[in-house]
């Protein structure tokens, strides 16, 4: 059994699966607070700050929402240079 799907660092060892975020976000606007509280309800919060402070939110197809350590820009970051990378893999003349 094996699986293509390629894994993002969100920081302290944790990662998620690419093909599954839909959004990565800043934490400190009110609807992003609200998004996060509604999640922690309904048991669809996922905290991988490791105690430190939140500084992305990272939304999934599945509607859990993921908290990270990791400045939104720099988990945008990593995830362009692994598409890059697949599109890469797919036609070498990119």
């Amino acid at each position: 059994m094996s699986c293509k799907c390629k894994l993002l660092n969100i920081g302290f060892g944790n990662s998620i699966v690419t093909d599954r975020i839909v959004a990565i976000v800043n934490p400190s606007s009110a609807p992003m607070k609200r998004l996060r509280e509604e999640a922690k309800t309904n048991s669809k919060l996922i905290d991988a700050t490791q105690g430190r402070r939140t500084r992305s939110i990272i939304i999934t197809d599945s509607d859990h929402v993921i908290l990270s350590a990791i400045q939104a820009e720099t988990i945008a970051q990593r995830l362009s240079s692994d598409l890059l990378t697949k599109i890469e893999e797919k036609d070498p003349k990119y």
